[in-house]
């Protein structure tokens, strides 16, 4: 099954158009979901967008570079294999005619297949075909160049995961536990998540930093504030205040929150295109059940 999205870009000779392809079953547990972005546009023209923070992301592009920067980093030419690690601030990028499949990792996923601490690529991308991190992976690059129909190129990148899976480290149960409770909305504080996981508060954010790249009480704002992005993304009427995670105390707290995720205040970030990401949250949302990536619930979790 796919679900897509086709939009305008900037001008009417500019075309975006986005698939989703929801993993097998024996990917859920460490892969939200398999995506290809398509742009058409005139020779020079870019699409430009912002990318929420996400957990880590695989990217191969055939086509013209991209270029792209996450938080305050001046934008670069990307590599054709764009691995990406989890992300705790807003991903800039400007794209021209090209070709990008991609698959959205989970922290469980990473324990699997990436083998550094997720710290190690937090909020920054590599050429993943020269890291030795991800030399299992970087063949599927060369491999889906060669694949014209979409829908064997997902199953391409699917069976090339589900079969590392034999060779792969075994799961560490306390990292599945951490992301389910991570996904509670009613989870307040570093101590809460602790007793959950029946863990010291050290030993949490040892874990923390090694599966999922950031200290827990980063990620607890950072969970917090992707729950009420996603509510405007799925609904840009709504107000800003009727978006707001019940754990903020005020306006003026999300505000800061928006500032540092996003790198900007929220009425900048609604008034921009989002020619790639606005019609795109809702053709998430209908394959995985969630507009952004941070909030998927992996299969068997909670």
């Amino acid at each position: 099954m796919t679900v897509g999205d086709r939009s305008g870009g900037p001008d009417t000779a500019t075309r975006v158009a986005t698939r989703f392809f929801p993993v097998s079953a024996a990917l859920r547990p460490y892969a939200s979901i398999i995506y290809l972005t398509e742009i058409d546009a005139p020779p020079g023209a870019r699409v430009e967008d912002v990318l929420h923070p996400e957990w880590a992301n695989l990217r191969f592009i055939a086509g013209e570079a991209p270029l792209a920067a996450i938080g305050n980093a001046a934008p670069v030419p990307a590599p054709a294999f764009i691995a990406a690690g989890p992300t705790s601030r807003a991903t800039y990028f400007a794209a021209g005619p090209m070709r990008a499949w991609g698959i959205g990792i989970l922290p469980a996923g990473w324990a699997r297949y990436v083998p550094i601490p997720a710290e190690a690529l937090a909020d920054r991308f590599c050429d993943g075909a020269a890291h030795p991190a991800f030399a299992a992976l970087a063949p599927l690059g060369e491999a889906l160049r060669a694949i014209e129909d979409a829908e064997a190129a997902a199953r391409a990148i699917d069976d090339h995961f589900v079969a590392l899976l034999a060779s792969a480290p075994r799961d560490d149960p306390m990292i599945g536990k951490a992301h389910a409770a991570l996904l509670d909305e009613e989870l307040a504080s570093v101590g809460h998540l602790a007793d959950k996981l029946g863990l010291s508060e050290r030993s949490v954010e040892r874990l923390s930093r090694r599966a999922f790249g950031f200290p827990p009480k980063l990620l607890l704002r950072r969970q917090r504030f992707l729950r009420s992005l996603a509510r405007f993304m799925l609904d840009p009427s709504m107000a800003w205040t009727a978006t707001l995670d019940h754990h903020y105390y005020d306006q003026a707290q999300f505000i800061r929150d928006f500032q540092r995720f996003m790198g900007m205040r929220p009425g900048v970030y609604a008034a921009r295109p989002k020619p790639i990401l606005g019609a795109a949250a809702l053709a998430r949302a209908a394959a995985a059940g969630e507009a952004v990536q941070g909030l998927h619930k992996p299969q068997g979790q909670g």
